[in-house]
């Protein structure tokens, strides 16, 4: 089975991404760290949030390129996803 082009790239690991997810965890960390010297850990949060964005526009374009957009796919794959480190969060707190 071959990819797309878009495929390929949202399968692709890319340096600037994990570079850019560096710097977000730092900045919230040495927030929690050192609020009081080095302000706005937010900031974090918010590239993150863009990285995130980024991320997901990558996953919806393929299939919408080739018609073969599900949303209940798209939520289904993601749960799969996120849900085994919920529940182990979820237990670790509790």
């Amino acid at each position: 089975m071959e990819t797309s082009p878009v495929a390929h790239r949202a399968l692709k690991k890319r340096a600037e991404i994990q570079g850019l997810r560096a710097i977000a965890v730092l900045a919230v960390v040495f927030f929690h760290g050192f609020g009081d010297k080095l302000p706005g850990g937010f900031i974090g949060v918010d590239i993150f949030f863009v990285i995130s964005g980024f991320l997901i526009t990558g996953i919806l374009l393929e299939p919408m390129e080739t018609r073969s957009f599900s949303l209940a796919h798209f939520y289904q794959k993601r749960i799969r996803r996120l849900l085994p480190a919920f529940f182990v969060v979820m237990v670790a707190t509790i």
